[in-house]
């Protein structure tokens, strides 16, 4: 009862509009502090020490540094110029297919994707730049700004990723594995939305399309040089077992003020403490949201939330096939309602525990339940790639939403294929890490 109380606690005060790190603690905090929930030999002083105790080591961890200065890393790259220069990088190499410049903007999106770990981000610094290009080509701007979400998503996948930082935290499963298990469903995810822009594209007429021309890729490939070498430095770091996660994201952040400042030159000393700010803003938001839901999680486990899930499991009596497509099921409904970072952090603690029963590895759920995830942010009501792109384009929610149907289409096909193919996850970590 104490368990089903919470959640129907939590999912109220979340349809009643309340700030997602409230309502995940408001109600574990209430109904510890109730007489009768916990033994009366435990005073209500003891709990309130145990809660602020939670509440600290919900954020009290090295590997959560990379949260703030990841985004901080984009935050500095996209006001730095980094992103007129990946897309025309990418421009001169699909420019030539039909919806060329969709295509481009994805390609884009999985090269951003290797600097900031948000989709948010992504979404934000690629699209203030692609959108009114876009529709300068006879693109509509609802299909624009759906373009542009698509390929944001594709920012929790590739790493570095955000959400996978916090699953691994939760978990204590390697980031880095996390991180190599994503590179490969993050280029199949970006070549299924390309095929879906180019197939759009091709039969309505949207868009131009201009020669390949190798002296073009080459004067591409010079400017973006130093904006390519971000996720080479990143990932090769972290895969190559030279610096962690948090190391690799301060130096995401210093190379990202070197290019700015000193390559680009766009990015003036002023501006820098308005950047910091707006980052550190966004970042807090989500360690505040980790921080309570410490405290609902530890309620859950003490009232044996995941052996009640377990046993409810076993009661149904699925083959592991059908467990793992329940809980993928159970999850894309939350995704739809739910923002990615307070999902990972109420649901991995409970949803972990049942990974035997579902037969997968650890890695391969992480990498699923983001990638899962990842496909919320396309969706109404909370789709937070679909809210930046309409933000920008100026568009409905519900235009964008519709035009943004096909790639969560075959989003879901790419994440049934990444469910029941496991080397396009495990192979990456295995050959890294033999």
């Amino acid at each position: 009862m104490t368990v089903a109380l919470l959640f129907g606690l939590l999912f109220l005060l979340i349809a009643l509009g309340m700030p997602i790190a409230l309502a995940i603690g408001l109600p574990a905090i209430g109904i510890m502090l109730t007489p009768g929930v916990f033994p009366a030999t435990v005073p209500i002083p003891a709990l309130g020490q145990t809660i602020i105790q939670l509440l600290f080591a919900g954020v009290d961890s090295f590997d959560l540094l990379a949260v703030p200065l990841f985004m901080l890393a984009g935050a500095i790259m996209e006001r730095g110029g980094i992103s007129r220069q990946l897309i025309d990088f990418s421009d001169s190499l699909v420019g030539w297919v039909p919806g060329g410049l969709a295509c481009a903007c994805i390609v884009a999106s999985m090269f951003f994707a290797g600097i900031s770990g948000s989709a948010a981000a992504d979404t934000a610094a690629l699209g203030a730049v692609v959108i009114p290009a876009m529709v300068r080509q006879g693109y509509p701007p609802a299909f624009a700004a759906a373009v542009v979400a698509a390929g944001g998503s594709i920012g929790v996948v590739i790493p570095p990723s955000i959400p996978m930082v916090i699953f691994g935290f939760l978990t204590n499963v390697s980031i880095a594995r996390l991180f190599a298990g994503g590179i490969l469903v993050g280029i199949l995810f970006g070549l299924a939305f390309m095929a879906v822009a180019m197939g759009i594209s091709w039969k309505r007429g949207y868009g131009g399309r201009r020669p390949f021309s190798a002296a073009r890729v080459g004067a591409a490939l010079r400017e973006a040089a130093w904006a390519l070498g971000a996720p080479v430095i990143v990932l090769g770091g972290i895969l190559g077992g030279i610096v962690t996660v948090t190391e690799a994201a301060a130096l995401a952040v210093f190379y990202a003020l070197f290019v700015a400042m000193a390559v680009n030159r766009s990015l003036p000393w002023r501006e820098l403490p308005g950047i910091i700010s707006r980052a550190m803003v966004v970042a807090a938001t989500i360690l505040f949201i980790i921080a309570m839901a410490k405290v609902f999680t530890w309620l859950v486990a003490m009232k044996q939330g995941p052996q009640l899930l377990q046993a409810a499991i076993q009661a149904l009596d699925l083959a592991p096939w059908g467990v793992l497509l329940l809980v993928m099921a159970g999850l894309l409904v939350v995704g739809c309602v739910m923002e990615t970072a307070a999902s990972l952090i109420l649901l991995v603690p409970v949803l972990a525990a049942i990974t035997p029963q579902m037969g997968v590895d650890p890695v391969q759920f992480g990498v699923l339940m983001v990638v899962n995830l990842a496909v919320g942010m396309l969706t109404p009501p909370v789709g937070i790639c679909l809210f930046v792109s309409c933000g920008i384009s100026g568009e409905p929610l519900g235009r964008v939403a519709w035009a943004a149907m096909p790639f969560v289409g075959v989003a879901l096909l790419c994440l049934l294929i990444s469910c029941f193919w496991t080397p396009l996850i495990l192979w990456l970590p295995g050959l890294i890490y033999a």
